[in-house]
């Protein structure tokens, strides 16, 4: 049998035994309820894979959006199921301008669903840094309030990015877009950073 995951982060659990069967969540997640409903990634953020998505990101492989949308596509099977829209996490501008593309982009629109820039970056932010991204995202600026309604409003949408760390930055994106009237938010991502449960503070990276 598979390792379970929990259904609302993603992360590995380490027995069915020792798991609510009710809810199948971890402990952090039954201790903070948050803006995304349920996420999955098609893997961790260590060995091969990091090596390939950093080969993707940083040194603009973007061939290699293919075949890690592919893993996506499998590990997230149900994640995808009846949503209306995948929306991509925005880059700041000028880092999307340094960087040629968003890897978020190239990922979600080889994904089983329409794709839409719902979201904008307002600021830049880093993992590294622990600045709170709660501010960093807004509802794109192309959009009229009239269109965000009709394309928003009790829709289900999936976000996509390539690595989930903390999962603050889909937290946020989750927050704008339940803001905006979306009924439910999913997040699917390459890879995942699974930190100690003690070492994780809601709202502080992305």
């Amino acid at each position: 049998m598979a390792a379970p995951f929990c259904r609302t982060c993603g992360d590995s659990l380490p027995s069915w035994r020792i798991i609510s069967v009710a809810l199948e969540q971890c402990s952090r997640c039954r201790r903070a309820e948050g803006a995304v409903d349920a996420a999955r990634a098609a893997g961790a953020y260590e060995g091969s894979l990091r090596a390939i998505l950093h080969a993707f990101k940083y040194e603009g492989r973007r061939v290699l959006a293919g075949p890690l949308a592919a893993m996506m596509r499998a590990a997230g099977a149900d994640i995808l199921v009846g949503a209306d829209w995948i929306v991509p996490v925005p880059l700041h501008p000028w880092r999307r301008m340094r960087r040629g593309f968003n890897q978020a982009d190239d990922l979600a629109w080889r994904l089983d669903a329409p794709m839409l820039r719902a979201l904008w970056r307002a600021r830049a932010t880093s993992a590294q840094t622990g600045l709170n991204v709660r501010r960093a995202f807004g509802l794109s600026p192309f959009l009229s309030h009239a269109r965000r309604q009709r394309l928003l409003k009790d829709r289900i949408v999936v976000l996509v990015d390539g690595v989930r760390t903390t999962g603050a930055a889909l937290e946020a994106c989750a927050a704008v877009l339940k803001d905006a009237g979306v009924g439910e938010v999913r997040a699917l991502t390459v890879a995942r950073v699974a930190l100690p449960l003690a070492r994780v503070r809601v709202g502080t990276a992305s």
